[in-house]
């Protein structure tokens, strides 16, 4: 038999399947299609989505945000990574929620491990008392809050958080160079439930950025888009005031640790190993 080339493989595979089919037969496909129960119970988004909703009933005052990341699960894929930048429209140079490559181990017995680091949302942030503009502060939910109107981009609290979480913004778009400014680029994020354009003059230009737990999808009872995005299922997030909450459970267990306890910060960002 002639070999035949990949595109007539796919077109006369085509052909083979859709020979037959009608509008009749797409209708009565979908109609068999199976239906599955979800358990809300076991699955763990669905879970955490009922809880966050539940939470945001309560004051801003007697909720207490945590995130967990089980490293057991995370395949250092980048989903998060991705979703957080296409979630608040990141410009060329900031990013919220890298994911570092460690290796762990001695030769030849090693192992690499990956560690998703978005902002640690401390109890005791070094970054705010820093700030000369009182441009930062703490929520009372636990959120690390930034007005980029205040911000004279002094860069005193990215030299302050021990977790490099915090980035400058210097104003570079990713087409910089190109003959125009893509559409992406000029759609407005809304961070803090405010819209940014980062266009020349807009306040994100020349101030400090950082994760802030997705605050504009919290306020519409959603979950922040790194949890929903981890393809292993890896990123929790919860109120830690509610002891009957998926991340109190997780909180419980013997294996967490969050990152330089010793700095004394009270990250609110947990690890599983």
């Amino acid at each position: 038999m002639a070999s035949m080339s990949l595109p007539t493989l796919v077109k006369e595979g085509l052909a083979a399947v859709t020979e037959d089919r009608t509008d009749e037969y797409d209708a009565q496909f979908i109609e068999d299609m199976p239906v599955f129960d979800i358990d809300e119970e076991e699955n763990m988004i669905i879970r955490m989505q009922k809880e966050l909703q539940t939470a945001m009933e309560k004051p801003i005052e007697e909720r207490s945000w945590v995130m967990i990341i089980d490293l057991r699960k995370c395949t250092g894929c980048g989903a998060c990574t991705v979703s957080c930048v296409a979630e608040n429209h990141l410009p060329a140079g900031v990013v919220y929620r890298p994911v570092i490559e460690e290796e762990i181990g001695t030769y030849p017995n090693v192992s690499q491990q990956s560690l998703p680091r978005p902002c640690m949302q401390c109890e005791e942030p070094p970054c705010v008392p820093v700030c000369p503009v009182n441009a930062t502060w703490v929520r009372p939910d636990g959120i690390i809050d930034m007005d980029y109107d205040q911000c004279i981009g002094c860069k005193y609290c990215i030299t302050a958080c021990p977790y490099h979480a915090r980035t400058f913004d210097f104003g570079i778009n990713y087409t910089d160079g190109t003959p125009a400014k893509q559409p992406y680029e000029k759609a407005a994020n809304y961070e803090y439930n405010k819209g940014y354009t980062h266009d020349d003059g807009d306040p994100v230009i020349g101030s400090v950025r950082k994760c802030h737990f997705c605050t504009h999808k919290l306020e519409e009872g959603m979950l922040p888009s790194c949890v929903t995005t981890c393809i292993g299922y890896a990123t929790y997030f919860g109120d830690a005031n509610n002891q009957d909450s998926l991340v109190s459970e997780l909180l419980g267990q013997r294996n967490q640790f969050r990152l330089k306890e010793e700095l004394g910060t009270k990250p609110r960002v947990y690890y599983l190993t």
